[in-house]
């Protein structure tokens, strides 16, 4: 496996996994509808060259992460929301593992002090990674949205830079 920089070229595989987490009703309160159709819109809302993927030996892409802007104002700069997906087939492969420390790390050399992530609680495999790459369990969001009608309760992790301070 090697991680790699995402580019507007990746967008058909990227957007193939989303959407393959999206199907699970574990991985976010995004619908498929909310999907930007064309993947400039996507990575617009991205921190620029934080987009990784993760790419097996013949080609084909096994999973991403990147990180979001928290905020416009510039006192939340290096604040940013994490998005790790792997795809199903891949699961297990220690993917998810290889991209959040890649993540981490080149988030730190472009000066994010602080990672945040709102797992839902039921998406223990993705709590357990977070925390194993530095997260802290900040609180439990009861009922923070609804997803298909149901309220859904987040798991509020945070991780602080040791570097960026």
């Amino acid at each position: 496996m090697e991680l790699q920089l995402a580019t507007l070229a990746d967008w058909p595989e990227i957007e193939r996994i989303y959407r393959l987490g999206i199907q699970t009703k574990n991985a976010t309160f995004t619908s498929e509808a909310e999907i930007p159709t064309d993947g400039a819109t996507w990575f617009a809302g991205k921190h620029a060259n934080l987009t990784f993927k993760a790419v097996s030996g013949t080609g084909k892409m096994l999973g991403w992460a990147t990180l979001s802007p928290t905020s416009k104002r510039a006192v939340y700069r290096g604040v940013a929301e994490d998005s790790v997906y792997v795809d199903p087939a891949a699961s297990g492969q220690g993917v998810g593992n290889a991209l959040l420390a890649h993540l981490v790390a080149e988030s730190e050399q472009a000066g994010i002090w602080t990672i945040f992530a709102s797992i839902f609680p039921e998406n223990g495999a993705s709590i357990y990674l977070h925390k194993k790459h530095g997260f802290k369990e900040m609180c439990r969001r009861e009922k923070i949205a609804q997803q298909d009608g149901v309220w859904r309760d987040t798991i509020y992790l945070e991780r602080r830079s040791k570097v960026v301070v």
